[in-house]
């Protein structure tokens, strides 16, 4: 969502915690906002003098000024700014402070949930256009009614009708607009929705899938259309699998039958059909129909190589690939994360574009290592913040490259004592990515 001067609105989250700014930005990392932060409703307000805001999220309670109060300044200095207030616990004079005297759009109980989190600032950003909208139009319409009105009293009726049919032209075209947002919309969450429920919980992997593109499209900074096609694709391009009966679903690829091979190979080809009807899911289709092509040519269903085969396909490729070696859906057994990019990495310039193999394993081993698998298990903490009884869930290695800790390494006190240690005498800080004991107890007692 774009400002009027097509710049990405700019969102201001003010929370006093450091961990609650944290979990909103990745709660809103992926969506097309500018995002800015203060720890302090001072420090807010001190941002807001300088630069344009279109909403402000503001936890309830803070030190010094609160939340409530905050809002309430925004309203009288800037009331064309939304407000939004997270409350966490049941403060019900608080609340009605910020209702009455800050106006604000919504409240927000934490812990929120992030879809909805997600939805209602999407409404409240569109409620605020609209607004804008309406009032720019209602002061172009009112300027050009005193212009046609000093030019000649007479034709004040003839004004009317013309604004009148102008204004009824643009709704309609607001209308037909909307309606085929809503149908593009509608269209693309019920085909996910279909895929997800015909396949079991554990090849469910479009999320992941999803997750993936957007985080390389957004890094390598892709083409706008591109991105939105390619995150479409991610959604639906199992689409062809609907057909299938539970066993061929559950075997993995490389140990169908020739008959059950000749009918895996065909569902690009009928994800691209099924979405062809819906002109704006064309072009994901297109890339949804050359997934399976191979850079050395060898691929399916037209035989496509090299630069030949579009870009998005050669991205969707390698997530659907990376998420679905670890799911047990190609070979026999799944693949630890490592040993997945592993085999990726040795079929670059055969199976993958080597250029966009080097990107994809940079982006999914160093710059968003937590994001590959959209594992909410998986939390990263620094060395301050570890405790005895976590186990480390990805392998840490130390700024040379050396291997310091083993994936599935418990830790102790005596090794993260070590650990800060060694970390002082690097000069460096480290991330460890590490599963709470409760958590990673409960994943051991589902597996067995």
């Amino acid at each position: 969502m774009m400002g009027a001067s097509g710049e990405p609105l700019t969102l201001l989250l003010v929370d006093d915690e450091e961990n609650i700014l944290n979990s909103l930005r990745r709660v809103l990392r992926s969506e097309p906002y500018q995002l800015l932060t203060a720890g302090s409703g001072e420090a807010a307000l001190e941002q807001l003098e300088s630069t344009h805001v279109d909403l402000v999220i503001s936890d309830a309670r803070m030190p010094g000024m609160d939340g409530a109060t905050l809002l309430a300044q925004v309203q009288q200095r800037w009331p064309h700014c939304l407000r939004i207030l997270l409350t966490g616990y049941a403060d019900l004079t608080t609340t009605v402070k910020a209702i009455n005297e800050g106006q604000i759009y919504r409240y927000i109980s934490k812990p929120w949930d992030d879809d909805e989190l997600r939805l209602i600032i999407r409404q409240a950003l569109a409620f605020q256009y609209s607004e804008r909208e309406r009032s720019r139009l209602e002061a172009l319409t009112q300027e050009q009614n005193r212009q046609l009105q000093e030019l000649n009293a007479s034709l004040e009726q003839r004004v009317k009708a013309r604004t009148a049919e102008l204004q009824q032209t643009a709704d309609m075209l607001d209308l037909a607009y909307e309606e085929l947002r809503n149908s593009y919309i509608t269209a693309t969450e019920v085909f996910a929705n279909l895929v997800a429920q015909r396949l079991s919980k554990e090849r469910q992997t479009n999320a992941q899938v999803i997750a993936l593109v957007k985080a390389y499209a957004e890094h390598y900074q892709l083409d706008a259309r591109l991105g939105g096609d390619l995150a479409m694709a991610a959604a639906l391009y199992n689409i062809g699998k609907l057909t299938w009966d539970d066993r061929l679903l559950s075997r993995p690829s490389d140990l169908l039958y020739k008959e059950e091979r000749v009918r895996y190979r065909k569902y690009p080809e009928i994800g691209e059909s099924l979405l062809m009807t819906l002109e704006p899911i064309q072009d994901a289709g297109l890339i949804i129909r050359s997934h399976k092509e191979r850079w050395d040519g060898q691929g399916y269903p037209d035989r496509l190589g090299g630069e030949a085969i579009p870009l998005g396909s050669r991205i969707l490729r390698l997530a659907v690939d990376f998420i679905e070696l670890q799911r047990g859906m190609i070979l026999e057994r799944k693949l630890s994360r490592d040993e997945a990019l592993l085999l990726i990495k040795k079929y670059a310039g055969r199976l993958y574009d080597p250029q966009v193999c080097e990107s994809f394993i940079e982006l999914c081993t160093t710059l968003a290592p937590d994001l590959v698998l959209a594992d909410n298990t998986i939390i990263a903490l620094d060395t301050r913040r570890l405790e005895a009884g976590m186990v480390l869930a990805r392998n840490l290695y130390a700024e040379n490259g050396m291997l310091l800790l083993n994936e599935g390494k418990p830790l102790t006190r005596p090794l993260i004592d070590k650990l800060t240690a060694f970390e002082a005498s690097e000069g460096a800080r480290y991330t460890l990515f590490v599963r709470r004991p409760e958590v990673d107890a409960g994943v051991l007692t589902g597996v067995s």
